[in-house]
C-alpha cells in the first residue's frame, strides 16, 4: 500500500514537470473587453505567468511530500484536496503561457527537486508544524499574487482571470491548515522562506 502510494505520487511529479496536468475545473473566463497587448507587455505577463506556474510546480511537490510524510488520513485527504486544486492552477497557467507563446521555465525538475524536499523536511516535524508550513506558504503565495494583479498589463484579462482565482484558492487553503491546528512558525523560517521565494520568483521570470 505505501508502495503504491509512492509509485502514485512518483507518477503525478513526473506529469507535473513535463507539463502533463489534468485540470478538474475550466479555466477561469475573462471578461469582454480586453484590448490588445504589446510585444513588451505579452512579454512580461508571459514572465509573470512564468513564475506561477513554477510555483505550483513547486505547490504539487509540497502536498506530495506532506500527503506521504503524515500518518493521518484525514491530512492526506486535506493535502490530496489542496493538491487537486493546484493542480487545475498548474494547468491553468500552462494553459496561458501557450496563449502567450512562451514556456514554462527550463528549472522546472530543479524546483520541484528543492520542494519535494522541503515538504518532506516540513512533515517530519510532525503534522502541526507541516500545516503550519502550509498556512505560511499560502499566505505568501497570496501576497505574491497581489503584486502579480498590480503588475499584470490592463489589457490582460485573461491572466487577471486566473490569478484571481488562484488567489482565492490559496486564502481558502491557508485557512483550512490554520483551521486542522497548523501552527505559526518562527519568524526566522518565515524569512528563510520569502528569501528562498524571492530567488525563485526572480530566477523563473527570465528561465
Amino acid at each position: 500500500m505505501i508502495l503504491d502510494e509512492w509509485v502514485t505520487e512518483f507518477d503525478r511529479g513526473l506529469r507535473s514537470i513535463a507539463g502533463v496536468s489534468r485540470m478538474s475545473r475550466p479555466v477561469p473566463i475573462a471578461p469582454a473587453g480586453g484590448a490588445e497587448m504589446t510585444l513588451a507587455e505579452r512579454a512580461h505577463a508571459a514572465g509573470l505567468m512564468r513564475v506561477n506556474h513554477v510555483g505550483e510546480i513547486c505547490a504539487q511537490a509540497l502536498y506530495q511530500a506532506q500527503k506521504l510524510a503524515t500518518r493521518s488520513p484525514a491530512l492526506k485527504d486535506a493535502f490530496e484536496q489542496a493538491a487537486r486544486e493546484e493542480e487545475d492552477h498548474l494547468a491553468w497557467t500552462s494553459h496561458r503561457l501557450k496563449e502567450l507563446d512562451s514556456r514554462p521555465s527550463l528549472l522546472n525538475p530543479l524546483w520541484y527537486a528543492g520542494s519535494l524536499a522541503i515538504g518532506l523536511a516540513a512533515g517530519a516535524l510532525g503534522d502541526k508544524a507541516s500545516l503550519g508550513f502550509m498556512a505560511e506558504t499560502e499566505r505568501q503565495v497570496e501576497h505574491h499574487l497581489d503584486g502579480h494583479l498590480q503588475s499584470l498589463p490592463e489589457a490582460d484579462l485573461a491572466s487577471r482571470a486566473i490569478v484571481d482565482q488562484m488567489r482565492a484558492d490559496e486564502m481558502k487553503h491557508a485557512k483550512a491548515a490554520t483551521d486542522a491546528g497548523g501552527v505559526e512558525l518562527p519568524f526566522p523560517v518565515r524569512a528563510l522562506m520569502r528569501a528562498a521565494s524571492k530567488v525563485m520568483t526572480s530566477t523563473a521570470y527570465y528561465i
